[in-house]
């Protein structure tokens, strides 16, 4: 089988940066026309064919691959899914066919490709939700293969990201309880199980610090185990008036497991949660969340990954996507009732 030629091939060749190469054959800037030629001949020689294709209109079509961790997917839709969905729904928009991929543990932990990219059949990788470090490092190693990581990002790896706006979304949802006159609130969620939640905890004790309310270190409650788990919250014997969960599905879980206990939703515990995303029928209350917005998000993901495609170089290294608080009904209004007193 004939092997196929990559930009790195080319760069190795002529002792130049693949991105100068990829400049070269896409008729960029930044290049002098005396290697842009030289470039364009030894690719010549060596039988490298460009891995767009452009179809009659002229404007190329870009393979883009889409791995999302085994373990964000669970036996009903997640918050991730439906990135996923608004994400194909986007790229057709910007000439990117999608190869998805659910990315296994045991392919994971032995550092193997995503299957669409063993042959080098894409121009570009998005990846949703957090992965290994190894893992991400492994990709990163890859040639020729540009990355865009959605909903997180990671110390130390050079590569583009596109994220919610944990710190201040989670800020925001703290104040709002504060607002409705709470001043005893738990936080829910497994600090470092991901960077996401980590965020949202320094938004929580912002909102606290702003506001002179002292950290409760019994209030910071685990949600899930750092393989990102859910389950197993433990209640605290002192209880506050409200939690701030890391996420709806958390929250899902927390108003269940406070049911069982006899509490109510909300005339003894406020809850809120974070994504505005929540498979129906997980619980019976609809919680009050931040909503993110998803198809910005994505929006500027294709975008990225497509400059990076076709120029070697991004918009930006990381877009922080704002949301809005979205009141539902599992919050009371302290406030209101002590007027009413």
């Amino acid at each position: 089988m004939k092997k196929t030629v990559r930009l790195s091939d080319i760069a190795e060749r002529l002792q130049v940066s693949t991105v100068t190469v990829s400049n070269a054959l896409a008729g960029q800037k930044g290049v002098s026309e005396e290697l842009r030629t030289r470039i364009k001949q030894v690719a010549a020689e060596m039988g490298y064919q460009t891995r767009a294709s452009a179809p009659a209109g002229g404007k190329k079509i870009y393979n883009i691959g889409v791995i999302i961790g085994e373990k964000y997917l669970g036996p009903y839709p997640s918050y991730y899914w439906k990135v996923y969905q608004e994400l194909s729904l986007i790229a057709g928009l910007h000439s990117c066919v999608i190869l998805f991929e659910v990315l296994r543990h045991e392919r994971e932990e032995a550092l193997e490709l995503p299957l669409f990219a063993a042959e080098q059949q894409i121009q570009g990788l998005i990846i949703i939700g957090e992965i290994s470090r190894a893992y991400l490092e492994f990709l990163k190693g890859q040639p020729d293969m540009p990355m865009v990581m959605v909903d997180f990002t990671m110390k130390g790896i050079a590569c583009p990201s596109v994220m919610a706006d944990n710190y201040y979304g989670m800020y925001k949802m703290v104040n709002y309880l504060i607002d409705q006159g709470h001043r005893e609130i738990a936080y829910v969620g497994t600090l470092l199980a991901s960077n996401s939640i980590t965020d949202r905890y320094f938004g929580y004790r912002k909102a606290l610090l702003e506001n002179g309310l002292e950290l409760n270190r019994d209030w910071v409650i685990d949600d899930r185990t750092m393989e990102g788990q859910i389950g197993n919250i433990r209640l605290p014997e002192k209880m506050p008036t409200a939690f701030a969960c890391n996420c709806d599905l958390t929250a899902s879980e927390l108003v269940n497991l406070l049911k069982e206990k006899g509490y109510r939703i909300p005339e003894d515990i406020s809850i809120v949660g974070f994504d505005n995303y929540l498979y129906e029928g997980l619980c019976d209350v609809k919680i009050t969340s931040y909503e993110v917005d998803i198809k910005e998000m994505v929006r500027c993901a294709v975008k990225i990954v497509v400059s990076l495609a076709e120029r070697g170089c991004a918009p930006s290294d990381m877009r922080v996507v704002s949301g809005t608080v979205v009141e539902k009904e599992s919050v009371r209004n302290l406030l209101t009732e002590d007027k009413m007193i």
